[in-house]
Parts: C-alpha cells; sequence; structure tokens
C-alpha cells in the first residue's frame, strides 16, 4: 500500500478540519457577499440625499423676521438643500451636534456658520449663496454645459467589489491559519507532531494549501454575485484575476503563520492579527479610495500588501489591465509572500 507524502495528508486534515466549521464557511463564502449587496444597495445609483440646513427665525415678529422668512423661502427652493427654522439657541445646537450641517442667520449681511473641515458643509455653504444669489437676481455670466456620467465602472460597487474581495482574502488568511495554528499549539497537538517524520515546511505548506483549495468558490461568489445582482463586470482577464486572487491569498496566509509562528495563547494571536489587519483595513482602499490621505504617507500605504492587491483587483475588474498594468502590485505581494514565508519558517516554534 503507498503511503503518500506528509504535505498531502496534513492538507487534507486541513481541509476536513476547515469543512467542519460553519462559522468559517459563513465568514469566507456568505458574509462577503451578503456585505456586498447591503453596502451596493446603500450607495445604489439614486440622486444625493437634500443637506439638511438651519435657517435662524427670531424670537419675536420684525423686519429681521421677515428678512429671515424671505432667506428661508429662496433656500427651500434649492434642489441640495433640506432647509429648517430654528430659534437661535436650537440652531447653534443643532450645528454643534451634526443634525444640521450649516446655519444661516439673515442679514444683511447673511451670516454662514458652518465647519470647513466638513465636505458636506462646504458644499452646502456653496448651494446656500448660489440659491440666495440667484434670488436676488444673478445673472450667469458664463454659460456652461453639464453632461452626467452613469459609465459602469465609475459606480461605488464597482470600486467596493475589488476591495471587499481584497479584503477577504487578507481575513481568511490571517485569521484562519492564526488560529488554527495556535490552537494546536495550545492543544498539545504540534507537540504530538513533532514525533512524526514530517518536516516543520510540510506543516506550514499544508497550512496555506489547505487554505487555498476553497479560493477558487471564494473568488467566484463574491464576484459573482457582484455580477448578478450590480451588473459589476470583470473587463480583464478571468484567468489573471484568479492567478491574483492566488498570490494574494498565499501572501496572507503567510503573514498568518508568521503570526502564529510563537504565540500560545488565543487572546496573543487575535491581538497581533488585529495589529497586522487593522492598518490595511483602514488605509489600504476597501471602502474608500486610499488616495484620501496625506501625500507623505502614500508611499507607506503603497507598500502594504493589501493596497498592492486591491490596486491589482481593481486594475483587472474595472480598467481591463493585463499583467504588465499590474506588474509592480506583483513585485510587491510577491516580496511580502517570500519574506513572511522565509521569516515563519525560520522562526516556528512547535511548543
Amino acid at each position: 500500500m503507498r503511503v503518500r507524502s506528509a504535505l498531502i495528508e496534513l492538507t487534507l486534515a486541513r481541509a476536513r478540519e476547515f469543512l467542519r466549521e460553519p462559522e468559517a464557511i459563513f465568514w469566507v463564502f456568505l458574509f462577503p457577499m451578503l456585505l456586498a449587496v447591503a453596502l451596493g444597495l446603500a450607495f445604489r445609483e439614486k440622486g444625493p440625499d437634500k443637506i439638511p440646513i438651519g435657517v435662524v427665525a427670531p424670537a419675536a415678529a420684525s423686519a429681521s423676521d421677515a428678512a429671515s422668512t424671505r432667506t428661508f423661502q429662496a433656500l427651500e427652493k434649492s434642489p441640495a438643500l433640506l432647509a429648517r427654522r430654528f430659534s437661535p439657541r436650537e440652531g447653534r445646537e443643532a450645528l454643534r451636534t451634526g443634525r444640521i450641517s450649516l446655519l444661516v442667520e439673515a442679514g444683511p449681511p447673511v451670516v454662514f456658520r458652518f465647519d470647513p473641515t466638513r465636505p458636506d458643509s462646504r458644499i452646502a455653504r456653496l448651494e446656500a449663496d448660489e440659491a440666495l444669489q440667484r434670488t436676488a437676481g444673478r445673472q450667469d455670466v458664463v454659460a456652461v454645459k453639464s453632461e452626467e456620467v452613469k459609465e459602469k465602472g465609475s459606480r461605488y460597487i464597482d470600486f467596493l467589489i475589488p476591495g471587499l474581495l481584497g479584503m477577504n482574502l487578507m481575513g481568511t488568511g490571517i485569521w484562519s491559519l492564526a488560529f488554527s495554528v495556535t490552537t494546536a499549539r495550545n492543544r498539545r497537538i504540534l507537540k504530538r507532531l513533532i514525533a512524526t517524520p514530517m518536516r516543520k515546511s510540510d506543516y506550514l505548506l499544508s497550512q496555506i494549501f489547505g487554505r487555498l483549495a476553497f479560493l477558487l468558490p471564494e473568488v467566484v461568489i463574491l464576484v459573482g454575485a457582484g455580477w448578478l445582482f450590480f451588473d459589476v463586470a470583470v473587463r480583464g482577464s478571468l484567468l489573471l484575476l484568479f492567478a491574483t486572487s492566488l498570490l494574494g491569498a498565499m501572501v496572507f496566509c503567510g503573514m498568518g503563520l508568521l503570526v502564529a509562528s510563537r504565540v500560545t495563547t488565543i487572546e496573543g494571536v487575535s491581538g497581533l492579527a488585529n495589529l497586522v489587519m487593522v492598518p490595511m483595513w483602514i488605509a489600504s482602499g476597501v471602502f474608500f479610495s486610499s488616495e484620501r490621505f496625506p501625500d507623505a504617507v502614500q508611499p507607506f500605504i503603497n507598500a502594504l500588501p493589501l493596497t498592492a492587491l486591491n490596486q491589482a483587483l481593481r486594475g483587472i475588474i474595472t480598467e481591463g489591465k493585463g499583467l504588465t498594468g499590474i506588474a509592480l502590485q506583483l513585485g510587491i505581494l510577491l516580496a511580502w509572500g517570500v519574506v513572511c514565508f522565509t521569516v515563519a519558517l525560520k522562526i516556528f516554534r512547535w511548543r
């Protein structure tokens, strides 16, 4: 009877272990799809919501009350603003607590109170000024023409699907391997494996291969949900998309092994995994563009593996790029994968 290699046996054991965990199947396959559908519906193609603003109404009838009424009526006609009337005290409180983006006090002169660090407040200030100036008779000096762009690829859901795929590859790669190895160490299972004719590399590679066995359905379910529910098409090569996802998954599996290489408790590995992943969740362009961060930190953000993976996935799905178009991002991923797995192999301990 032919005896299969230790690597094959360990890989099959890891795959069976995964299939016996219903919660793992939910987080890997169902949760990303549900999240994509929920966010896609929340940010579906529709007109932007009106920005709430306040107009100060004097306590007693007076000339200022008449001016306030005229101001309110002018702002009420704006298609971008939702005007409400407040007393001076209530208006300032509503502005302070964020219930309105702009507080208008009728003049002369008209006073705009707003927080310039809030984008919605700046927009509200411009829209309010436009409405008041139009009511006062201002005419455009320069003729302009507006053209709305609603092409596929420019929607938020087109931006979101590659980011969710990258986030899921990172999360399942790091969490599943880090917790699997730490749990085995904590239960003294690794200690028993030392006595077997198995190399350290066999065990670590089996953890990665066991994770990669479910990669194809993971990519198909998430990308398929985007196509089925929101018509998010893959403009580039499907083969390149899968190969890039495979490389990204291997990189984060290596990071997961590195995180779990010496930790002995679940609490410890949880803290380390969060320390590694949370900065990338925030900075690597999952839910919003990483270009929002200052220019000084852009080189560091672009060097992160999740940033490189998200940029490569968006290049394939949204922009239709080929291998040469994402070569830099693939190089960054490859470097991270080699370093993480090499260090994990060197410092890994069984006990």
